[in-house]
């Protein structure tokens, strides 16, 4: 009985740690701040809601990246009720600033930094005033929010603002870890990821750390600015190759495929909207017709061209609050790069594909000529000078019987009426040129 007695105790003890035992999820956020970093977090934030877990570590190590990128991280981060711990384990500059002021807590490694916030263009030149108004206004909140001291968050964008002890009106603002810590941006200084857990309360606590899956890892290659402009660029020379060609072949279904992989990850990163697919679909919807229906090209391929050119810059600026002239000038040279990169490969392609040896097994290179006595037709030659008469009016083209046969002929200009004599003046090819007697 008392061997029972104790092994319920056990159980009962070992089941009440199990069900006690906190869990803690961990993600990274490491290396440059894009939107394709922006769905991972999400999916981070969502299953620790579902799995009602205590805590969220998000690991920093990042010199930053694209304002609207931070914002939906930082949007995704405030909106749950779990605890959120940003744990910089070497920096937090620029917009990775942002996204470790949206947690609840922040842990710093010894050596690690954080600030540096102004808002830059490609080249790293500082931006127009109102763009650091609305990244000083985002950090502000954000630290106000979470307790934090607006000022210090304020002086990480614009270096006018004055910290008494810490900057002038010089300097942009950048803490070590001590100096956060000092200024109550920090809460504490750890040298690692238990030690973060301990200061807490979560000691003990059971960590699940959540990678990047595939299909994120795919939307966030694809959305790279090389990778991007590549897939436009053979999304043009798909449809330029069809517009140039008879029917629809393997570059038409190559760019299409191109471009709908470029706008499948642009909507899951929100730079394209329903607008923007809907005016690349009718785009390509007109360019079908041109190709398809109606001969040459007009009206239907120009509209189609200009709409599938439009959703693509709208897809590529996307949303971003800070876009100025800049993003404006990166997107037209994405567009201009990869069209001008399109139309080289068209001009490549049809001047040397014919000769490579693969394409000589698809087409029949040698041509029958007339000098070998290969003809198309039957040669009239020797109608030349025969006389005969109109069986239907010339006007300047007809039927007349020369020599006892049916024969189209044309006159040089003349009008002849039906029952008149004709005499066969040259045969060009297969053209019989008659005039009248």
């Amino acid at each position: 009985m008392n061997s029972f007695i104790k092994t319920s105790l056990i159980f009962i003890l070992f089941s009440a740690s199990v069900l006690a035992q906190k869990n803690v999820y961990v993600a990274n956020i490491e290396d440059e701040i894009d939107l394709g970093l922006a769905p991972y977090v999400k999916r981070v934030v969502s299953n620790a809601e579902k799995n009602d877990a205590d805590a969220i570590v998000f690991k920093i190590n990042t010199f930053g990246g694209r304002v609207d990128a931070a914002t939906q991280i930082k949007d995704a981060i405030i909106s749950t009720e779990i605890l959120t711990i940003a744990y910089i384990n070497n920096r937090a500059i620029s917009a990775g600033s942002l996204i470790a002021l949206s947690c609840k807590k922040i842990a710093m490694a010894p050596g690690s930094s954080i600030g540096a916030t102004t808002v830059v263009d490609q080249t790293g030149q500082k931006q127009a005033e109102k763009y650091q108004s609305y990244m000083r206004s985002e950090m502000r909140a954000t630290a106000e929010r979470n307790g934090r001291r607006t000022d210090i968050a304020e002086g990480m964008v614009d270096e006018r603002v004055v910290v008494p002890g810490l900057v002038d009106s010089t300097q942009l603002i950048t803490l070590t870890s001590e100096e956060a810590l000092q200024y109550d941006i920090t809460d504490t200084v750890v040298n690692n990821i238990n030690e973060v857990l301990a200061a807490f309360d979560l000691g003990g606590a059971k960590t699940h750390s959540i990678e990047q899956n595939w299909a994120e890892g795919v939307v966030r290659f694809l959305n790279n600015a090389i990778i991007s402009s590549i897939l436009i660029m053979i999304g043009f020379f798909g449809l330029l190759a069809e517009i140039k060609s008879p029917g629809w072949g393997v570059p038409g279904t190559a760019g299409l495929i191109a471009l709908a992989l470029f706008f499948g990850s642009a909507y899951i990163l929100d730079l394209a909207s329903a607008i923007e697919i809907i005016m690349f679909v009718l785009g390509v919807a007109l360019i079908l017709i041109e190709v398809f229906v109606i001969p040459g090209f007009g009206i239907a391929g120009v509209s189609g061209i200009i709409l599938i050119i439009a959703s693509l810059f709208l897809s590529l600026i996307g949303s971003d609050p800070v876009l100025d002239f800049e993003g404006v000038s990166v997107a037209i040279i994405q567009l201009s790069v990869a069209l001008v990169g399109a139309i080289v490969l068209v001009f490549i392609m049809a001047k040397y594909l014919p000769k490579t040896n693969i394409f000589k097994k698809f087409v029949l290179s040698d041509a029958e000529k007339t000098n070998k006595g290969f003809s198309s037709h039957g040669t009239s030659k020797d109608l030349i000078g025969a006389e005969g008469i109109a069986l239907t009016d010339l006007r300047p083209s007809g039927t007349a019987e020369i020599k006892g046969k049916k024969v189209d002929v044309v006159t040089e200009s003349e009008y002849v009426e039906k029952g008149q004599r004709l005499k066969v003046i040259t045969v060009e090819g297969i053209r019989v040129v008659v005039k009248p007697i």
